[in-house]
């Protein structure tokens, strides 16, 4: 990851942590407390996805690998189900499950925005935009869906105790445990499919990535230059040296050459 990406995705990943804590301080201002909240798949995801914003953000800060992306995705997974199911379940006066939105004072309300608008909203961007393309597998749909299971014993088990229930559909006191089933089986299908949703987009945008990187390709390389060769200065003749085969013939022909002294005169 470049500089200048690392250092918006510390902003993101920092906007999530203050929306986290923003959000659970002002809910809190209201009737309910920090410990009456805890209880709430909206107050447990929103932890979670806080500290592993946290967590991301200290890494790139200290410019270290990104955190695992199964992991990524799983947070992610549970932050957007908290904002589908508040929007679509629980804030819909057209569903079967429609909580009761009272009156809330600004602050409370302001917080309701925060843990099921704002970090759903900030964290999907996160990991849309700084995520390590290409990494999941259809099988992690699977396996994210641990949390939700587990959180739908503990509220089973809780209300046992309590006799209170945090969400309409898990009412066992009013659907009974036949209807909590139901609603169960549907949750976790709905759950697994969005899962889905988040591998097919990783794979889709991994594709687009790599189409992209085929089609700029590395840069082109230039064949090295080559220079013609140095003139080099001409060269005087050297002259042709009697071989001894010429040497001996010569002496043959004129015996004056052997004695270097001029021949008789045959006059």
């Amino acid at each position: 990851m470049s500089l200048r990406r690392r250092r918006v995705a510390m902003v993101f990943r920092l906007a999530i942590v203050i929306s986290v804590l923003a959000g659970i301080v002002l809910t809190a201002l209201g009737p309910a407390t920090v410990t009456g909240l805890l209880p709430y798949f909206t107050i447990q995801s929103n932890v979670a996805v806080g500290l592993f914003a946290g967590y991301a953000f200290w890494r790139a800060w200290q410019d270290r690998p990104e955190p695992p992306s199964a992991l990524k995705g799983a947070v992610t997974l549970y932050i957007t189900i908290t904002g589908v199911v508040y929007h679509l379940v629980l804030a819909n006066p057209a569903s079967p499950f429609a909580m009761v939105q009272s009156d809330r004072a600004l602050g409370e309300a302001l917080g309701n925005q925060f843990l099921h608008t704002v970090v759903p909203v900030l964290a999907v961007a996160d990991w849309a935009l700084f995520d390590q393309r290409g990494r999941l597998r259809p099988r992690y749909a699977a396996w994210w869906l641990a949390f939700p299971l587990a959180y739908l014993g503990f509220a089973l088990i809780r209300g046992l105790i309590v006799h209170r229930y945090p969400y309409p559909f898990l009412d066992a006191g009013q659907l009974g445990y036949d209807g909590v089933g139901i609603s169960g089986v549907f949750f976790a299908f709905a759950f697994w499919l969005l899962g889905l949703l988040f591998v097919g987009v990783d794979r889709g945008l991994a594709h687009r990535t790599g189409a992209r990187a085929r089609t700029v390709g590395p840069p082109t390389a230039q064949p090295p230059t080559t220079e013609p060769p140095a003139a080099q200065p001409p060269t005087a003749p050297v002259p042709a040296q009697p071989s001894p085969a010429h040497d001996q013939a010569r002496l043959a022909t004129d015996p004056a050459a052997s004695t270097g002294s001029p021949a008789p005169s045959t006059r």
